[in-house]
């Protein structure tokens, strides 16, 4: 039976069509694995992408609040051995004496007001007298005072607020400071050292002593100068730090005594005997601290690097605690009078990996969704494309059988498959027709492909006899570029300057232009650059030249009239070739070690003869040549006086706008720095020091536009007008 709308008879078995698997599948099952696996990879990649950041982060993060807490020690720490080199100034300017107790009293009070870091500061002699400043927490100053005539008894003196004795308030007996340990430390050191960390006892706070010895002029020791450093200033400083949602940070010694922490105070009370009520304060060890934190990652530097001593450079470690991941960073910190202490910063992921972990529950949820509708998506659309296409190739079977009279419905809503039934009932119609006349159509497609080859011939002859005159011309004209370019003769013969110039087009005809006249003593400088490179641009550089040549013979010195004779000379020339090309023009006149500058175009580099570099913007001196009929109002210059060993360099854009393989600019710094380091050099070396510096900084990369240097450099004695 055979279908009246299609021709194709339905009872033919539909055998061998597709092969091993139908049109269907194959558009639906790669489909599906391609969205599977781009979701996949989206949600992993994201996931990684995030993690990836976190530990970015949280590095950095770790890295800036050690950098700052190693800013701020320094900082802090300076403060104690400024006050000692006050007091050594004071004392080898005689403006104090160890001797004199009333005059030192009134100095070491003003320092201990001066300085709110410092808790005590004092002087303890070598005969066992002593005088010191102790800040209390209530901000009052007391003298601690101990002499010669009452040896061992150390009075403490309440202050008014000028500093002088009010009362003495207690003495304590049997105190003999040369027995001291930061007395004895600094006797031993013979320069300034720090003592080992203590705690004040009546009002418990941690502190380190910057100490000094002090000898007399054969040598001998004569005491020691002190003043204690408050260490509650570093646990405050930590307090405030502002590290993620919930890091901290704390600073321990090589010994692992805390020094200073974010979350604690660095010491405990504890009682001196079981049986008494009497408590004293202790420096508190690391892994003794209250904060478990603190204690399981101090134990956990010690169980990986077995003492503190052997960590001397910067560690990042991961380390887990309760079941979740923290970042942590140890900075060794030193300083030159012995401190040797560890900066500890601790980050909790968790701080970073919230919103990570919801975006990435969101993404799981979205790409299950979108898979589900892809493969809905999919199967209905491979359905709907491959039923046409099976019909059209059920037709295709019948045809090849023999049965040139097929016809398919082109009526689809896909419009590539309405195209493809048109052209398959198209072209089984012409099949039939070229049965019938395939002879004939032959020999005329013979004649009709020999006829468009003899046309190609002859075409590919004429292109060719083109290509050769065009070459020649563009071959003209290059030369007569180089041809006008100013002689190394000429510039030689100009005194008083050493010139140098170097062009280099960046196609066959380049648009860049200088040139370099001198006559009856005035010498002419111009540098200029076409828009684009090519012929026009060659043409509009030589017409430059010719004009400016002109103006130069004629002896017109001001640079107005100057730029405005030759603006409307190209501008005419331009407006009669039908062009729409221009060009920046510099205009430079010297005499008598001055040089006046007109015209707009890049920066003017002077130079003077140490190598300083000046920069001078041209952008308010001109406008383009040819872009306008009047530019008399645009028209400004600027004169600079140029001493022995002074120059100019002036430059196209090519060289400031080459780039490297990186895609970077060589940029206007870069030749700056480079002619002020040779600038002590010829001119011809200074030159070619900078077109080597390019070269080398282009690599293999393609010349993109013209590259001219023109480089002036001053010469002998110049007498000013």
């Amino acid at each position: 039976m055979v279908s009246q709308k299609t021709g194709i008879d339905k009872n033919i078995p539909r055998k061998g069509s597709f092969g091993k698997f139908s049109l269907r599948t194959t558009l639906v099952v790669p489909f599906v694995l391609q969205i599977f696996a781009a979701v996949g990879l989206v949600a992993y990649l994201s996931f990684q992408s995030g993690q990836q950041s976190v530990n970015e982060v949280a590095y950095q993060l770790r890295r800036e609040v050690s950098n700052r807490i190693k800013q701020n020690l320094e900082n802090y720490l300076k403060t104690p051995y400024l006050i000692h080199k006050i007091n050594l100034d004071s004392l080898e300017l005689k403006q104090i004496s160890l001797q004199d107790i009333p005059n030192l009293e009134i100095h070491l009070w003003k320092k201990i007001n001066q300085f709110s870091e410092i808790g005590f500061i004092g002087y303890a002699s070598e005969q066992g007298e002593m005088l010191g400043m102790e800040r209390l927490d209530n901000g009052l100053i007391e003298v601690n005072l101990m002499e010669n005539s009452s040896p061992g008894n150390l009075g403490i003196y309440t202050t008014d607020k000028q500093g002088n004795r009010i009362a003495l308030r207690k003495v304590i007996p049997n105190f003999i400071n040369n027995k001291r340990p930061w007395y004895q430390k600094a006797v031993q050191s013979k320069k300034a050292t720090w003592s080992d960390i203590f705690i004040y006892q009546g009002t418990p706070r941690p502190a380190i002593s910057a100490v000094v010895p002090v000898y007399d002029g054969a040598g001998q020791i004569q005491g020691v100068l002190f003043n204690d450093f408050l260490l509650s200033l570093i646990s405050d400083f930590l307090k405030t730090l502002k590290i993620g949602e919930s890091g901290q940070t704390f600073i321990i010694e090589r010994s692992g005594m805390l020094v200073a922490s974010s979350t604690e105070k660095p010491f405990v009370i504890k009682n001196q005997k079981a049986n008494e009520l009497q408590q004293i304060p202790q420096l508190l060890s690391a892994v003794e601290s209250r904060d478990p934190l603190v204690q399981f990652t101090t134990k956990y530097l010690l169980s990986r690097f077995q003492n503190f001593n052997s960590i001397r450079t910067e560690q990042q470690l991961d380390l887990k605690f309760k079941n979740q991941r923290y970042f942590a960073q140890i900075s060794p910190f030193q300083d030159e009078y012995g401190l040797d202490w560890l900066i500890v910063v601790i980050v909790p992921e968790s701080d970073f990996m919230g919103q990570i972990e919801t975006n990435t529950h969101r993404t799981i949820i979205l790409s299950v969704v979108a898979l589900i509708v892809a493969i809905t998506l999919g199967v209905f659309s491979a359905r709907w494309i491959a039923h046409p296409i099976f019909r059209i190739t059920q037709a295709s079977e019948y045809i090849a059988g023999g049965n040139l009279d097929q016809h398919v419905n082109e009526s689809h809503p896909i419009v590539e498959i309405k195209k493809l039934a048109n052209s398959f009932n198209s072209m089984a119609g012409q099949l039939k027709d070229s049965f019938e006349t395939l002879e004939d159509k032959v020999e005329e497609r013979t004649a009709e492909l020999a006829q468009a080859n003899q046309e190609i011939s002859t075409l590919n002859h004429l292109l060719k006899t083109e290509n050769i005159r065009m070459s020649a011309e563009l071959d003209i004209l290059q030369q007569m570029q180089q041809l006008i370019l100013p002689k190394p003769a000429e510039l030689q013969a100009i005194k008083g300057l050493d010139i140098a110039g170097f062009m280099e087009p960046a196609e066959q005809v380049g648009g860049d232009y200088y040139d370099v006249l001198c006559t009856e003593g005035l010498v002419t400088i111009c540098i200029g650059d076409v828009t684009g490179h090519g012929l026009e641009s060659g043409i509009l550089m030589v017409m430059t030249q010719a004009a400016v040549r002109t103006l130069q013979e004629l002896q017109e010195s001001d640079p107005v009239r100057f730029l405005d004779t030759l603006n409307r000379t190209i501008y005419k020339n331009v407006q009669r070739m039908k062009s729409d090309k221009c060009l920046t023009l510099a205009l430079l006149n010297y005499a008598d070690g001055k040089v006046s500058i007109s015209g707009q175009h890049e920066e003017i580099i002077v130079v003077r003869k140490g190598g300083q570099i000046e920069r001078i913007d041209t952008m308010d001196l001109g406008f383009p040549i040819g872009l306008d009929e009047d530019i008399l109002d645009w028209i400004s210059q600027v004169v600079v006086d140029l001493e022995s060993g002074d120059g100019v360099v002036l430059y196209t854009d090519g060289i400031p706008e080459a780039r490297n393989s990186e895609k970077e600019f060589y940029g206007i710094e870069r030749l700056c720095e480079v002619v002020s380091q040779n600038w002590h050099r010829s001119a011809e070396q200074i030159k070619q020091a900078t077109i080597d510096d390019l070269r080398k900084f282009r690599g293999e990369e393609k010349v993109l536009d013209d590259i001219t240097l023109l480089v002036l450099k001053q010469q002998g004695n110049i007498v000013h007008n």
